[in-house]
Order: structure tokens, then sequence, then C-alpha cells
């Protein structure tokens, strides 16, 4: 018969075989900095977010419901990662996009929750951004969920004509 210490004990046993690490070698990213290095360009928020993949509360970032035109860039490194053409609103409380801007990101998998969901991270410094899920609009299907924190906005420049 099984007891709640067994039972826990279990568990905790499958979570550490199960869940990866998301390891960032030195010299696997164009732009690799100290932890060090980090704190100072980032604020303890953001390094949270972006190096330790942590989570923003909901409805707390202002990009959530920003629709200006513009690209989305990475907090950590400016590289331009998501169009506002592709920004919808999910009503999850975070920035979602249904299409990040060509090599702008890579994903890993990630078991934190115990199922596996699609960690998306810059391509370009490794940071932490958010997940995909396939809950999202036409035409990708996708919803990748962000957070704020993780993101710069840079308007588009308004011509004259």
């Amino acid at each position: 018969m099984t007891n709640r210490r067994t039972f826990l004990l279990s568990g905790a046993a499958v979570l550490a075989v199960a869940t990866p690490v998301f390891a960032r070698k030195d010299g696997e990213f164009e732009v690799v900095k100290t932890p060090e290095e980090w704190r100072k360009i980032l604020t303890p928020a953001q390094y949270r977010i972006l190096r330790e993949e942590g989570t923003e509360r909901p409805f707390t970032s202002p990009l959530n419901d920003n629709k200006e035109a513009g690209i989305y860039h990475c907090a950590g490194c400016d590289n331009a990662m998501y169009s506002s053409e592709t920004k919808y609103d999910s009503r999850t409380g975070w920035p979602s996009f249904w299409q990040a801007m060509d090599d702008a990101v890579g994903t890993s998998t990630d078991y934190k929750l115990i199922y596996p969901r699609t960690e998306v991270h810059c391509a370009r410094c490794g940071g932490h951004l958010g997940h995909i899920f396939n809950d999202g609009p036409k035409p990708t299907g996708e919803r990748h969920c962000l957070n704020g924190l993780a993101l710069t906005f840079k308007p588009s420049e308004k011509s004259d004509s």
C-alpha cells in the first residue's frame, strides 16, 4: 500500500530524472556573458526571467496591451525577435505572438511542471522568453506566450508621406 511519504518521494525522484537543465554552454550563443555581466545590464526581475527561466505575473507588463507598430527585441542582447504584425491578444496576461522573426528564437523542452512544454529562448544570447503552445491563431496555430520583461519594444519609424 502506498503511503503519502512514498508517493511524494516517488514524485520527487521522477522530477529529478525528468527535469533537464537548460544548459547554456560557452560559445553556444553569439552573445555570452558571465552572471555578473548580465546582472550589470539587466534589472533583477529581467535577470530572474532571462537568465534563471523565471516568469512574471500575468497582466503586469505594459507590452501586453501595446498595439503600436514596431519590433519586439530581446531585453538582454537587443536581438530583433517579433514583429507587431504577429502579435495578438491571447487573453492570458502575457504578450503573445503567432510567429517569431526568422532565426530569432530557439526552443527546448522543459518539464518544470512535470509535463513537457516548449521553452522559447533568444537565439543570440539564450535568454529565456517564455513558452510556445499549440493553441494560437492561424496561420501557424502557435501561441508564443512571452514575458514582457524579457522584451523591449522599438516602434516603427513613421514616414511623412
